[in-house]
């Protein structure tokens, strides 16, 4: 799923860090890092991007499922990425763009000559 770039760079980082326990991203200490370091990680991150949005874990969740959604990814396989119980449970994360709606072909336009 990832493009060989990403795993590139993430084997490159796993080459030099090499976290102790095997954990992607831990503290100082080796331990999982908890969501509140994580969401403050990612806030400091998004301010010193200069983006001018604030970027939360959730938005990035919800950017991914929406992207996958937009790309005709079926909603089962999304359900599975995002690690849901019910089908239901994903429509929280996936909202139709404008584009999406704008792209969308009216059935009536088959009647008319």
């Amino acid at each position: 799923m990832l493009r060989s770039v990403l795993l590139d760079m993430l084997r490159e980082y796993w080459k030099y860090e090499r976290p102790t326990p095997p954990l992607l991203f831990s503290t100082r200490f080796g331990r999982p890092l908890c969501p509140e370091t994580a969401r403050r990680a990612l806030l400091c991150a998004s301010a010193a991007s200069g983006i001018g949005k604030v970027v939360t874990p959730h938005m990035l969740r919800h950017s991914f499922a929406t992207s996958l959604l937009e790309n005709r990814t079926d909603l089962r396989t999304i359900q599975v990425l995002l690690g849901h119980k019910s089908i239901k449970s994903i429509q929280i994360y996936t909202q139709v763009s404008a584009s999406q709606i704008a792209a969308v072909r009216s059935p009536l336009e088959d009647l008319v000559p």
